[in-house]
């Protein structure tokens, strides 16, 4: 299900109405749109409590953004901005899906998110506390955006048990399917990133070259079956058939909003089989 929710919800990072929809609220480069709008569920925060909750930039990159960006646009201005950009970017994706079509979509998604279970969950507890969208678009795009943050906390969690830092998370990541660039572009320092790799190393991750390791993957493998447990209320609540129902319903959406997203980015979203 994350492969076919995932797509609608991050057009808010790679659409070009959403981008326009951020700085037309002042707030201009990719960044300042990104950490105001992900992080302005959570009122007009420092910055320590999003270096915890997205866990994988580097503290003086979030410092940089936050607050600061409050002084730009407030949270309600960033909230209003990313889901205005987000209904535009879909509405563009999806003109061809009548109505009925989305409703019906709208409402299992619907359904799905409010049985996410949020304690311990920050940002999906603060993006389910949002009111309810008015129209088909605004209502499917935040029940997705709960379902994404529900799933992604309970990801953080995974990884933090596994041991793994914010660093040494993506330069595992790297090591099997990501550019370097989007290290860096999280605001870690090449020695940050050969000290992360060294000590993957040490543990069996990594090769002393920085090949992943067959003990790695399946440590690895161990994090991505317990961020997939963590994530599985919603669908046992709905039910087989509902779930079934609702992908078929996202499939026809998934797939142009799955254009947007650049190649090798950071999400690591794999392609819709067919």
């Amino acid at each position: 299900m994350w492969t076919h929710f995932e797509p609608v919800h991050a057009v808010t990072y790679f659409h070009p109405r959403a981008r326009a929809a951020y700085e037309a609220v002042g707030l201009r480069g990719y960044w300042r749109g990104y950490f105001a709008g992900r992080a302005a569920p959570l009122g007009a925060t420092e910055a320590a409590p999003v270096i915890a909750a997205f866990f994988n930039f580097a503290p003086p990159m979030v410092s940089r953004a936050l607050p600061a960006v409050w002084r730009l646009a407030t949270p309600q201005e960033a909230l209003r901005a990313r889901l205005t950009g987000a209904v535009q970017a879909l509405a563009e994706l999806t003109y061809q899906l009548p109505e009925t079509h989305l409703v019906e979509a709208a409402d299992l998604l619907e359904q799905a998110a409010s049985a996410t279970q949020t304690a311990g969950r920050v940002l999906g507890a603060v993006n389910a506390a949002l009111p309810i969208g008015e129209y088909p678009l605004a209502r499917l795009w935040q029940a997705a955006t709960t379902l994404r943050e529900h799933r992604g906390d309970g990801h953080v969690a995974a990884l933090v048990a596994a041991g793994l830092d914010p660093v040494e998370t993506l330069a595992w990541r790297v090591a099997v399917d990501m550019s370097p660039q989007n290290l860096l572009g999280r605001g870690w320092s090449e020695e940050q990133w050969r000290a992360a790799r060294e000590r993957l190393a040490q543990r069996g991750w990594l090769t002393p070259d920085g090949a992943p390791t067959e003990h790695g993957r399946a440590r690895f493998q161990a994090v991505e079956d317990a961020t997939d447990r963590a994530a599985e209320h919603p669908w046992q609540a709905l039910g087989p058939d509902g779930t079934d129902r609702l992908r078929e319903l996202l499939e026809p959406m998934a797939r142009p909003c799955h254009t947007v997203i650049p190649e090798g980015s950071p999400i690591g979203l794999p392609a819709l089989p067919g």
